[in-house]
């Protein structure tokens, strides 16, 4: 086709263009591998290439798949292609290679999509930074001095600068919408049981992760959760279900009218930025003048609760992590195996009682149970996406006398000392203080969504985030909708990687 400007389309655009015979998938193909060369030297978000197998793929693409030759990445944890590598962002990995395809990728073929390859992930996707020892950081196309967020990092790089159109990403704590948030990207986080985790799990990180994308708009997202939503019968947790279609919701751009609560109170208690709040009240006087009813409430859950409870699972699993280690590696795990945060996490975790586990897990349940009588009131809630705009590179590393005790008590293995001195607590809840919003959803189960709707002084994207109750992915979507028609929403074609000519 010529004069085909491949960043103009979306994913759904790109199909259609395809399913016309306009446009041969091998030319979209040529194009994205152009762009992935062109500019992942700058942004280190593409780790893996699956060019040879593409090629051939699009050779024989069944042009009635929903996304028929698409090109797409895949992030490099839990999203595995039979025969091709899957890291987790670990040295300890590299030998590794995928045994069989997961569902997710299983569910996504069927739509026709081209995977060209996978994109970067802070080590076990541990941090909502992407700056793995290994593979080095990923960068944020619109400003290469700061992070594209994580633990999605590299999927958010690659569909912000228009290398694809949508990118996998999956949400343990945040990192499909951190990732939105700090790069101009619409990203959803689907109700617990929603997308697949099969076939060699029935749970990803006791039901707190879900597997989804990121994308430059909100149809495509919509599409694909409808492709890929499914009902595993092994599968631990299992979504309300929903009869129709959502990409119907979006493209219908539903008149809707809710009740929408909003804070700008963090969970944690600490000072949330200014841009950040700003992205919120503007929001706010938006939806009002859309005819919302939006209302200011204190949430009514205790967040350092909830905060403490994230810890305890993610410590316990980093240490079971590292414990399966010995499955690949032949031998049990050493500290030089991995970065020694990860490594200081896993001893923090084997010195965690079983009992705290549990009663870390009842706290998510009462969290979900006071969110769902909150959302008998409230259709949605409004908060800023992140607590800051996206940190520079490197800012969120330990400090020097942090990085040493690390260093130390792992050598020792002092994992139970430091959980009692509180040192790594320290550094992990310091994290999550840019961070401390997005972590309910996954721990109650419920769905939200980050939505680009405001730039910083510096040009930095900020995003809001929007819950709804389990199984409420519908309203989510139809606000979105509604959103990405208005003015304020903010054009991720505004990034200086978009905004280069295209050369040849």
């Amino acid at each position: 086709m010529e004069g085909f400007d491949y960043k103009s389309f979306d994913g759904l655009g790109i199909a259609d263009l395809i399913k016309k015979k306009e446009i041969h998938p091998k030319e979209v193909l040529t194009e994205a591998i152009h762009m992935i060369e062109k500019h992942n030297p700058q942004l280190n978000a593409v780790i893996n290439r699956f060019y040879e197998k593409a090629e051939k793929e699009a050779e024989n693409v069944d042009i009635n798949g929903t996304f028929a030759g698409v090109p797409m990445l895949l992030k490099d944890i839990a999203q595995e292609v039979k025969g091709e590598k899957i890291t987790s962002g670990s040295r300890a990995l590299q030998t590794y290679r995928a045994s069989v395809d997961s569902e997710y990728v299983n569910q996504l073929r069927k739509t026709g999509v081209l995977f060209v390859g996978q994109t970067n992930v802070p080590e076990f996707a541990l941090m909502g930074i992407t700056e793995p020892a290994y593979y080095g950081p990923t960068r944020n196309p619109w400003n290469l001095n700061h992070t594209p967020g994580g633990s999605s990092g590299g999927s958010a790089a690659a569909v912000a600068s228009g290398m694809v159109p949508i990118a996998g990403a999956n949400d343990g704590g945040g990192s499909i919408r951190i990732p939105g948030s700090y790069c101009g990207l619409f990203g959803i986080k689907p109700t617990r049981g929603r997308t697949p985790v099969g076939p060699n799990f029935a749970r990803h990180w006791q039901g707190a992760s879900v597997d989804h994308i990121l994308s430059r708009t909100v149809r495509d997202s919509a599409a694909i959760l409808d492709e890929i939503r499914v009902h595993e019968k092994y599968a631990a947790f299992y979504a309300p279900p929903f009869e129709g279609k959502y990409l119907q919701l979006v493209q219908g751009a539903s008149s809707g009218k809710w009740t929408i609560a909003f804070t700008l109170k963090s969970p944690l208690g600490n000072v949330i930025d200014q841009d950040c709040k700003e992205a919120v009240l503007k929001t706010a006087k938006l939806l009002e003048s859309m005819g919302h009813q939006v209302v200011e409430v204190d949430v009514p859950v205790d967040g350092r609760k909830i905060a403490k409870s994230y810890l305890t699972m993610y410590f316990g699993e980093v240490a079971a992590g590292l414990a399966t280690l010995e499955d690949v590696l032949g031998r049990k795990a050493k500290m030089t195996d991995v970065e020694p945060t990860t490594w200081m996490l896993g001893l923090v975790g084997k010195a965690t009682s079983a009992e705290e586990f549990v009663l870390s897990i009842r706290e998510w349940d009462k969290a979900a149970i006071q969110m769902e009588h909150f959302h008998e009131t409230y259709d949605l809630l409004l908060t800023p996406t992140t607590a800051s705009p996206p940190a520079r590179i490197g800012e969120l590393e330990p400090n020097k006398s942090e990085k040493a005790a690390l260093q130390f008590a792992g050598k020792l293995s002092l994992g139970r000392l430091m959980k009692k001195a509180g040192i790594v607590e320290q550094v992990a809840e310091k994290n999550l203080e840019r961070t401390p919003f997005t972590q309910l959803a996954n721990l109650t189960g419920q769905p939200a969504m980050t939505v680009p709707i405001h730039l910083t002084s510096d040009g930095l994207p900020v995003g809001v985030q929007f819950m709804a109750a389990k199984g409420r992915e519908d309203l989510l979507l139809s606000l979105a909708g509604q959103l990405e028609l208005t003015d304020d929403w903010v054009p991720v074609q505004r990034n200086p990687f978009y905004m280069k000519k295209e050369t040849k």
